[in-house]
């Protein structure tokens, strides 16, 4: 298979953990034989630096012809205290969402039983989870009409269309069918109109799809639940605001941002990145989790329908935790730096190779321990 990936390192600690994906994608590529071609590109507070704008043309550009994009991080503190919001760095992942059309994001999350100890929760609740969430990308809040009125107060208007629930609807529900069979509908349907429509239109949709059990929580019980039964839910939908909020603290769960990956689809070319920030403080540490890039790397190459290639990535990523190996902030019992962690993977994929024990040398490639 031969496609074309376009490479968005962004800033902080984008572009380390990038570089593990890049790795990885090197990997599977020798390993099955395939072809991957990368552009690098600029965005965030890189592309502010070397062309004033969050989003350059060129790099909409290339996106545009490209087969997929793995993506970084964007945000520099720098520019935190603009008095508008439209010349931030973070302005460049959210024109990219908008000008491809990527209106569904996707986080999956699965808590790991050698990492239940970082979990916040009790282990008994945080054991076994595995949900995902469905989060509309492009429209709601974040899009809305937003300013300021002569008498000091400020407003930000949410619309929602019909057809931009129906297509992340229809989406959801596929994901269900292919897995425990329920999704919940997460919304305020008391008192938000939006909300209201959005009930109206997923109970048409359901009807296309019997073999899914459908329910209904609130936004704020949804909240409370998560942490409570974390189990219960399957598949998550939900709009742009509350998905954002959602899907951070569903993240918590397993320990780790570090660990979760994310998938952006819709009309134009799919997006994958982590869905840390840039942690600008860690920038150029080798300290970073690249764990959620190359889980995102997995996500991609699902969409390319080589899940095979998938299913070996995630296996020794998970192979590497359940062995005692991660980054610092995982507390195992082997500690590598951003770059081990990428070369590990890399050579596990490529050598078929298992570790037997977490203090072994993985190669000249690879540190054991920092």
């Amino acid at each position: 298979m031969d496609k074309k990936i376009a490479v968005l390192p962004g800033d902080g600690v984008g572009p380390e953990v990038v570089e593990q994906g890049v790795k990885v994608l090197e990997a599977i590529a020798d390993r099955f034989q395939h072809q991957f071609t990368f552009h690098y590109l600029d965005v965030g507070a890189a592309a502010i630096e070397k062309f004033g704008v969050p989003l350059p043309s060129n790099t909409l550009e290339v996106c545009q012809r490209c087969d997929a994009i793995l993506f970084g991080a964007v945000g520099d503190p720098k520019y935190d205290d603009l008095s508008s919001v439209q010349g931030r760095p973070e302005q460049g992942i959210l024109q990219l969402r908008k000008k491809l059309g990527l209106f569904t994001n996707i986080r999956p999350v699965r808590t790991v039983p050698s990492l239940l100890h970082l979990s916040p929760l009790k282990k008994e609740r945080a054991k076994n989870v595995d949900l995902v969430i469905y989060r509309e990308l492009t429209g709601g809040i974040y899009f809305g009409e937003k300013g300021r009125n002569p008498d000091g107060s400020a407003y930000d208007v949410t619309t929602y269309h019909a057809r931009e629930i129906e297509r992340i609807a229809r989406l959801a529900f596929k994901q269900a069918t292919k897995r425990r069979g329920k999704l919940t509908l997460v919304g305020k349907a008391s008192v938000l109109e939006t909300s209201l429509l959005w009930r109206e239109t997923v109970c048409k949709i359901s009807k296309q799809f019997p073999s899914v059990k459908l329910e209904f929580l609130h936004a704020d019980n949804a909240a409370m639940q998560i942490i409570l039964n974390p189990r219960e839910f399957d598949v998550i939908l939900t709009d742009n605001l509350i998905g954002d909020i959602l899907s951070d603290e569903a993240s918590a769960i397993t320990g780790s941002i570090g660990l979760l990956p994310s998938a952006s689809i819709g009309d134009g070319t799919p997006l994958f990145e982590p869905i840390h920030g840039s942690f600008p403080r860690a920038a150029g540490e080798d300290i970073a989790n690249p764990m959620a890039t190359i889980l995102s790397v997995a996500m991609m190459m699902d969409h390319f329908k080589l899940y095979e290639e998938a299913s070996v990535i995630r296996h020794k990523v998970r192979h590497a935790l359940e062995k005692g190996i991660g980054t610092a902030e995982l507390h195992l019992d082997t500690v590598y730096s951003c770059s081990q962690m990428g070369d590990m993977i890399a050579h596990l994929i490529t050598d078929h190779y298992e570790l037997p024990h977490s203090n072994s040398v993985m190669g000249e490639r690879v540190a054991t321990i920092i």
